[in-house]
């Protein structure tokens, strides 16, 4: 009975492993004739040129390691990067040190009283014209400039104008490699990259730059000519982001193309506020440097007169002094008339409240002057609406230079 049991096992393992054998054959069956299937179709496909028979990721596309077994991806912004990189590489040469030398109280000799930049933006009959920030070289007995190279050369100052923080300097152009190319400021548009090239804190820094936007267009900062902390004009800049450091001033701000579309200002710095850069647009500037590079001077309209804000003056000489109506709230008011001038000649009188000028309404002097400067040039008429003891009147005045 037991040898039966054990016949019946052993055939009963046998069918078992027949079985078995049986399952694996079918499954290599199957799986080689699904091989064949597959290898065959994707063929047929290539020779359709329905698959590529070359890979379309590229080396650079590939992902990469940093060498310690992290896998990396490629950065999406290298074209961007390698955009930057060719528009610096256009007018790098072109920025350069600017240094200014003040007589020495103590000595007879000239002493170091401030470094900025400047863009050298024109290249003829053997010299080189610079463009630079008239706060730069102020009050300088003498000006050095240093090129991309490292070499300086003395610079001579063509011309300065405060107004607008321009001056214009002229040097040998025998060594000068590159000259920049001014762009279009007009149709900047906010949020464009914007490029800064200059020597922060100085020419161990030259030739920094750094990278930002357009952050806001059409801007208007305070310029305060005789330093009593009122203003006395209101000039146009573009508001960046790119970081403007002092020793920046005069340098280069670059669009993507490389091309200059601001003369690089200033800044604001206080506790508080970051990233708040200024620079002068490049179609502001282009006539201001072409009047200082001739004539050595900015020619504007003038009506000579001596003047004040209406808001300076108490309200006790608004009411008795002037007899101003009540709703008069602004003005320039005429403190004196230079003999001989188109205010003199226009009848013009001391205490006449000006308040308006052709169809402008004039609430201040800077008002006045940014309507005179930038609506109206020498030779041209202009009426001017004023109060004279109370009653309103109109004069019409032809400008001087």
């Amino acid at each position: 009975m037991n040898e039966q049991f054990d016949n019946e096992q052993v055939e009963r393992r046998r069918d078992d492993q027949r079985s078995y054998y049986g399952w694996l054959v079918r499954f290599a069956s199957t799986a080689f004739i699904v091989t064949v299937l597959l290898v065959g179709g994707a063929f047929a496909l290539f020779k359709l040129n329905v698959l590529p028979l070359e890979s379309n990721v590229s080396a650079q596309d590939s992902p990469k390691s940093n060498g310690e077994g992290i896998t990396i991806e490629q950065s999406k912004s290298e074209g961007n990067s390698s955009d930057v990189v060719q528009a610096v590489n256009r007018v790098s040469d072109a920025v350069v040190g600017v240094t200014k030398y003040e007589q020495s109280q103590l000595f007879a000799e000239n002493n170091k009283a401030g470094t900025g930049s400047g863009v050298i933006y024109k290249k003829e009959n053997g010299e080189a014209y610079i463009v630079t920030n008239h706060h730069v070289i102020e009050n300088a007995q003498s000006i050095d400039v240093t090129l991309s190279d490292g070499e300086k050369v003395e610079a001579e100052l063509l011309g300065s104008d405060s107004l607008t923080d321009l001056a214009v300097l002229k040097i040998d152009a025998e060594h000068v490699k590159q000259v920049a190319e001014f762009g279009s400021s007009s149709n900047l548009q906010v949020g464009e990259t914007a490029i800064a090239i200059g020597n922060p804190l100085g020419l161990e820094f030259a030739g920094s730059v750094t990278k930002g936007i357009i952050s806001g267009l059409e801007r208007t900062m305070p310029v305060d000519l005789n330093k009593d902390g009122r203003a006395d004009y209101q000039t146009e800049v573009i508001q960046t982001d790119a970081a403007i450091n002092p020793g920046n001033s005069g340098g280069a701000l670059i669009n993507s193309a490389g091309q200059v579309i601001g003369i690089n200002s200033m800044k604001i710095a206080e506790e508080k506020v970051e990233g708040l850069g200024f620079s002068i647009p490049s179609e502001t500037a282009k006539p201001i440097i072409e009047d200082l590079e001739k004539n050595g001077e900015v020619s504007r309209p003038f009506i000579g007169v001596s003047t004040m804000d209406l808001s300076t003056v108490s309200a006790y000489h608004i009411e008795n002094t002037l007899k101003l109506p009540g709703d008069i709230n602004g003005g320039v008011l005429v403190a004196d008339v230079e003999q001989g001038s188109p205010a003199d000649q226009a009848k013009l009188q001391q205490y006449d409240v000006i308040v308006g000028a052709d169809d402008q309404e004039i609430s201040n002097l800077v008002d006045l002057r940014k309507y005179m400067y930038e609506e109206k040039e020498v030779g041209d008429s202009m009426e001017l609406s004023f109060y004279r003891d109370g009653e309103k009147q109109s004069a019409t005045i032809t400008l001087s230079e």
